[in-house]
């Protein structure tokens, strides 16, 4: 069992898996922090300088300053605003990874493509057809 192990993880997509979480993870952030910082204040502008990250809904019926002092609080919340903010994450993460496996499919189908062969271009005859026909023709 123990060499089936060391088989299965030596294999070269589980590597491959291991390094494509990891930039996912990476990946993540970054799309985090584009919708976190670029994206909100710009629909925030829209909005009329609303931040929809903080929009909440206390099911205690309580009010509170912000989605943090709610959650502090222990009240029960429905994050809508961090809801949104993950569905934005989603769209956006899935969109690149449809560009890039677009992008990849396409190198794939021109790797993958063979090479055209150009048309052999008619020159006329060659040196020994020449030599042929004249030796055919001294025979005549």
């Amino acid at each position: 069992m123990i060499q089936e192990f060391r088989d299965f993880i030596a294999k070269g997509n589980v590597m491959d898996m291991a390094v494509g979480i990891i930039v996912g993870a990476a990946f993540t952030a970054i799309v985090t922090s584009l919708v976190g910082d670029i994206i909100n204040p710009i629909i925030a502008l829209f909005t009329g300088g609303v931040d929809f990250s903080g929009w909440f809904y206390a099911l205690d019926g309580g009010t509170y300053a912000s989605l943090d002092s709610a959650k502090e609080a222990g009240a029960p919340v429905f994050a809508i605003g961090s809801f949104i903010m993950a569905i934005i994450n989603f769209l956006i993460i899935a969109f690149v990874v449809f560009m890039l496996v677009k992008m990849v499919n396409r190198v794939k189908s021109m790797a993958e493509k063979p090479d055209e062969v150009a048309p052999e271009v008619s020159t006329g005859p060659s040196e020994l057809d020449v030599l042929l026909e004249i030796r055919d023709s001294l025979r005549k």
